[in-house]
């Protein structure tokens, strides 16, 4: 695959890391800690306004109108919130925004370290090193993405990349958020190329106008035929010529 554009956009699980990685370790630390977390940090900031978002995400307009003014009663709910939307795999903003704060005290304990393929970082540093602008497009928060590419295998290496995108730029299967995205690299579309797993995702960039990758990492889900986009195996599959 050849690519001449300015800018790089990547998903993360399937993509430069395993899927495994996130339901076999990071997702099992989240049901782990989940309880004493909350009883520990109720009163914390960041995890007010994570909650307060999850609320909203249910559709309500505060957390004391959804479940009422007890603390013990407002912690149980948003406990077993969070633990109904991981079951269903439901990329809600809110249950994102709590997972990474439960995950930044795995990562910055040294427990975490995150999963990366082989070829990753070394592609990711010559696409740096070549003038392309890299930036992260995950359902998983901004902040647990900084956690994720802060503590890698490999290192830290969060300096590679000048922008990351959630959720809450909208759905990763909408047009939109791929027009906002393209927007904020201030770059035409046509320029940024997306990498992902998820074909229908891959779809959504396509329409925006952005030129995609197919990613075929081990352990990922089969996909169907005729899906219209560049299929890879590795980063270096990828050939980058600058403009």
């Amino acid at each position: 695959m050849r690519f001449s554009g300015k800018g790089i956009l990547l998903d993360i699980e399937g993509t430069t890391s395993s899927v495994r990685f996130v339901y076999d370790v990071m997702f099992p630390l989240v049901r782990r800690d989940l309880a004493a977390f909350l009883e520990r940090q109720w009163d914390d900031a960041e995890v007010r306004r994570a909650c307060e978002q999850m609320a909203h995400d249910a559709s309500r307009t505060s957390l004391e109108v959804w479940c009422g003014a007890d603390t013990i009663r407002q912690r149980e709910t948003v406990q077993a919130e969070v633990l109904r939307l991981m079951d269903g795999d439901v990329k809600a903003t809110g249950l994102k925004q709590l997972q990474g704060l439960i995950w930044r005290q795995g990562f910055e304990s040294g427990e975490l370290r995150a999963h990366l393929y082989p070829d990753v970082p070394a592609c990711l540093r010559a696409w740096r090193g070549a003038g392309f602008d890299l930036r992260i497009y995950s359902s998983g928060s901004v902040q647990a993405q900084h956690l994720f590419f802060g503590h890698t295998e490999y290192g830290d290496l969060l300096s590679l990349f000048s922008g990351h995108y959630d959720t809450s730029v909208g759905a990763k299967r909408e047009v939109s958020s791929y027009q906002k995205i393209a927007v904020d690299f201030e770059l035409d579309a046509g320029e940024i190329l997306f990498l992902s797993d998820v074909v229908a995702e891959l779809d959504a960039a396509l329409a925006a106008g952005m030129q995609t990758g197919l990613c075929l990492r081990p352990g990922n889900a089969n996909v169907p035929p005729g899906h219209g986009h560049v299929e890879m195996k590795s980063f270096l599959e990828l050939k980058i010529e600058n403009n």
